[in-house]
């Protein structure tokens, strides 16, 4: 693996982070719209996803 596919894998697994926590801190505050818990770890699952793509591409 490549430094630029190694950043460009940490900057998606930053910014998936955020997005988790910005998810789950909206949910927690409205709780008509699903369980803070279930939206987390979907978009926990969606990250993981999106960096095995990212990372079985570059080999």
């Amino acid at each position: 693996m490549s430094t630029l596919t190694a950043l460009v894998v940490l900057l998606l697994v930053l910014v998936g982070l955020l997005v988790v926590g910005g998810l789950g801190y909206v949910v927690h505050r409205r709780p008509a719209l699903i369980g803070p818990l279930t939206i987390a770890i979907a978009a926990a699952a969606l990250l993981v996803a999106m960096v095995g793509t990212v990372a079985s591409a570059t080999g």
